[in-house]
């Protein structure tokens, strides 16, 4: 023991130095482990849920089918028998113009189209006499043709004045307003003793909606979202009128012509709802959101917990064949492993994570705390007067 004692009093330097070599041997075998090792991760959560992709808009609730009712003739309004709200079925009586003015005319019409049976009588008896007498041979070829002229005229004339008198009687009728339609009446655009006037456009008078318990949406979808806009998609919407209740809707229609509005081109949807109960009113705004796909009972994190750009900011010596476009680095428990996955369905604010590996309590690794900042940048075009659409499936 004496004789080790001496050895390294007599070898004090090279003794030194066999110490501190094995100091950093132990340094750099367990100190830059350890110090991996006693990052502080940042993580986001994993749940299991429903997702949905989205599209939404604005529009105006309107009824399916509405008619203008109009007048064909101009007249004073002498009596009204529909207002706001009535129910009408077809051929009821809405409004009457007062007929005097059309009565004379229906008189003046009838006596000339006496006077020209009259005439026609006339000449007929006259154009038979002629014959007989060119065939006795006591008037000449001309004078009989030209009774069988007139005669043919006067055939003529009773077929205008016949054709004036229908018309007179006609617009006779005219001056009775009768709803062509079943349906509500939504507005009145006229009162008793108005005047109107019918000699350039048909004035409208009323305004019925059919059926007002099948109503529609119309709403724009900007080119960037039209896409993924299908026809039977289901759509949800609300109302300000009723706040909290969500109704339902189908979309029917996809128009194909397109209008530019603040330089957005922007397409018409056409959605259909059901209003059996009544509640929703003509002119309405509707808060629509379409549907666009929608996936139970699956993995999903926040769009955050993607924009990892490398795993080299975040832990060393990661193979370079994994990369965060093809794995996921997880926490599970203390143990950091990486696991494949594929993007699923996206929304505005969580993506669907396909993978085997996943485990309950799995955390997504993005970053670890005192790490430096770095310029992540994801960019997300998709969007515009519809929303955020989201990626394909």
């Amino acid at each position: 023991m004496s004789n080790k004692r001496n050895w390294f009093l007599r070898h004090k330097w090279l003794s030194l130095f066999i110490i501190i070599l094995c100091g950093v041997v132990v340094y750099f075998a367990f100190g830059k482990s350890e110090k991996q090792t006693d990052k502080k991760f940042i993580t986001s959560n994993i749940s299991r849920g429903d997702l949905s992709q989205i599209v939404t808009a604005t529009g105006e609730i309107m009824p399916v089918n509405t008619v203008n009712v109009g007048s064909q003739v101009s007249g004073t309004i002498e009596e009204i028998f529909v207002d706001y709200n009535s129910v009408v079925h077809k051929g009821d009586i809405l409004l009457k113009i007062e007929p005097s003015v059309l009565q004379a005319s229906v008189d003046e019409a009838k006596a000339s189209l006496d006077s020209a049976k009259s005439q026609l009588q006339y000449a007929k008896n006259e154009y038979n006499r002629n014959k007989t007498l060119y065939k006795d041979g006591f008037i000449a070829r001309s004078e009989m043709e030209q009774s069988q002229t007139q005669y043919e005229q006067a055939s003529a004339s009773v077929i205008r004045a016949q054709s004036q008198y229908d018309k007179a009687v006609t617009n006779l009728g005219y001056a009775t307003i009768t709803s062509p339609v079943d349906g509500t009446v939504i507005s009145r655009k006229v009162d008793k003793g108005q005047t109107v006037a019918a000699s350039f456009q048909t004035p409208d008078l009323f305004l019925i909606a059919e059926d007002l318990t099948k109503m529609q949406i119309e709403t724009s979808v900007s080119e960037a979202d039209i896409g993924v806009i299908k026809q039977n998609q289901a759509v949800t919407f609300t109302v300000d009128a009723y706040s909290g209740q969500t109704f339902n809707g189908i979309v029917r229609q996809v128009r194909l012509s397109p209008t530019t509005t603040s330089n957005v081109v922007v397409y018409t949807v056409v959605i259909d709802v059901d209003n059996a109960d009544l509640k929703l009113m003509p002119g309405m705004t509707a808060f629509v959101t379409i549907i666009v796909d929608a996936v139970k009972d699956v993995w999903k994190v926040q769009n955050s917990a993607l924009l990892v750009r490398s795993f080299t900011n975040i832990m060393d010596n990661v193979d370079e064949n994994i990369t965060p476009k093809t794995h996921l680095a997880i926490q599970r428990g203390k143990e950091v492993v990486f696991v494949k996955y594929e993007k699923g369905l996206v929304s505005p604010t969580e993506t669907e994570i396909k993978s085997d590996e996943i485990k309950e309590g799995d955390k997504i690794i993005t970053g670890y705390i005192g790490q430096k900042a770095t310029a992540n940048h994801t960019g997300n075009r998709r969007g515009g007067m519809g929303g955020p659409a989201g990626g394909p499936r």
